[in-house]
């Protein structure tokens, strides 16, 4: 995070208490869930012991409390969000965020999205019982919503330090953050605050959210004036721009043809998640990226000052513009 987004986010705060998380060299591996369990999560595509990493600071320092503090959202990767994701891929190593990231992907996030119980938390669970136990671990879980004012709220607040305190929290999540449509809206227009959303990697979640609403041959419009980038970081952001968000059949092909890819596998993971297979269209109107730049991702490019004008003061939910429901 740069100073200015420190300072957006927890104002006030002195920018030295904040910790740079280096998720490849500053990790130690600290076990390994076994490799049945992530044949079973990957549906046999791979066979191979998960490794549970952790930040060395974590490990290496004296702790009297560690506090886990995070919202419990519908989640693309882990069914939801938080809870000991925090720990494993929060503060995560490479090899490990790889292949979980991953492992969520080809279990399929249809099957994935809003479920506290799935392969992949079986794997974090088995983690934490086995090697987290010595840590001063507690944990902090929200679920926010909105309010009678369209304003968020928090909805609710948990503390503990197992699995309890997150199922109740994913419990109360699902009646707040899991919206049931009547229909399968035809064009949905997705606005990411230049604040939070630099990246696809973080702004995609404008589709992964929205693949099991959106009509075959439906669009998405993404209005992102602060997405500059595809990934968080250079190696990643280089991968995707080479690859592109092609589809899963092409995607996997792609990484047999390629070390590159294999090792990488939360770059594969993404590229699945970003992909619409081919059912509707995804068009962004990102100011800061090239029209070659967005089309050479497989997206299609928008100009966001015409959008904003042809598409002015809508609200969440339910629009008509001239005729077109959005």
């Amino acid at each position: 995070m740069t100073p200015s987004q420190i300072s957006t986010m927890f104002p006030g705060m002195d920018p030295a208490l904040f910790r740079v998380h280096d998720w490849r060299n500053d990790v130690k591996t600290v076990g390994h869930a076994p490799a049945s369990l992530v044949e079973k999560a990957s549906r046999g595509i791979i066979s191979k012991p998960w490794p549970a990493q952790l930040n060395n600071m974590i490990l290496s320092e004296r702790h009297g409390l560690i506090v886990s503090v995070g919202q419990v959202v519908p989640h693309e990767v882990t069914g939801m969000a938080n809870y000991n994701k925090n720990l494993f891929v929060g503060v995560g190593g490479v090899d490990a965020i790889n292949l979980s990231h991953f492992i969520g992907a080809v279990y399929g996030m249809e099957r994935m999205m809003g479920r506290a119980d799935n392969p992949l938390r079986e794997i974090l669970e088995y983690a934490s019982v086995e090697f987290l136990g010595g840590l001063p671990l507690f944990y902090v879980l929200t679920v926010m919503g909105k309010g009678e004012d369209g304003e968020l709220e928090m909805k609710g607040l948990f503390f503990g330090n197992d699995r309890s305190c997150f199922d109740a929290a994913c419990s109360l999540s699902i009646k707040h953050n899991f919206t049931m449509l009547p229909r399968m809206p035809t064009k949905v227009i997705v606005n990411l605050p230049a604040s939070e959303f630099h990246s696809t990697w973080l702004g995609n979640k404008a589709i992964y959210r929205l693949r099991m609403a959106v009509a075959d041959g439906g669009e998405v419009l993404i209005l992102a004036p602060g997405v500059s980038r595809f990934g968080e970081d250079d190696a990643c952001d280089e991968l995707i721009r080479k690859t592109g968000y092609c589809g899963t059949d092409r995607v996997m092909e792609m990484m047999r043809e390629s070390d590159e890819l294999r090792e990488n596998l939360s770059v594969v993971a993404h590229l699945i998640h970003g992909s619409t297979e081919g059912r509707f269209q995804v068009t962004y109107c990102a100011p800061n990226l090239t029209r070659a730049e967005v089309e050479a991702a497989n997206y299609n490019y928008g100009d966001l000052d015409e959008v904003l004008a042809k598409y002015p003061n809508l609200v969440d939910g339910w629009n008509d513009v001239g005729g077109e429901e959005v």
